[in-house]
């Protein structure tokens, strides 16, 4: 049996991650991963072990958000990005705070699943098998979707530039 402390202290940041990634928004996020691990806590013993734990996870924390965005509709500060961690160089802040504004742009406009898969391979470090498995797809599919994701990206970034 899973006890939730443990899954709590594991894979809070993880989950985090992502949906900080998913929402663009900090306070959002936080939120909306205590939800996640509320859900988890009462549905833990219908979770059947054929899903990595994080994927099983991420999902809750996904229709958390999907719920709350019915709900209510302006939900989402898009120009709310996370903080980088400080430098000492003025010009590599600004230059990093760019890219990342930048990435933040190019990944919100991904349709899916090259956004989702995107956000499981990168952040939260699944492995091709265990994202394929959420699709209900192959690894392969997953590989290349992911790929795919990635040359997106790239493209959206060189023409911002």
């Amino acid at each position: 049996m899973i006890e939730i402390e443990a899954l709590y202290r594991e894979y809070f940041r993880p989950v985090y991650v992502y949906l900080l990634q998913l929402t663009k928004n900090q306070t959002l996020a936080e939120d909306l991963t205590a939800e996640t691990f509320l859900q988890a806590m009462k549905y833990l013993d219908q979770y059947r072990g054929e899903a990595d734990i994080r994927v099983w996870l991420c999902q809750i924390g996904k229709n958390a958000y999907y719920s709350q965005l019915r709900r209510r509709k302006p939900l989402v500060d898009l120009d709310t990005l996370p903080d980088l961690p400080g430098t000492e160089d003025p010009v590599e802040e600004i230059l990093n705070a760019e890219l990342q504004e930048a990435m933040a742009t190019a990944l919100a406009a991904l349709e899916e699943p090259y956004h989702e898969v995107f956000l499981l391979r990168h952040y939260m470090e699944l492995s091709f098998r265990d994202i394929g498995n959420h699709f209900g797809k192959s690894e392969n599919w997953a590989c290349v979707t992911y790929h795919r994701a990635r040359k997106k990206i790239r493209k959206e970034l060189e023409e911002s530039q």
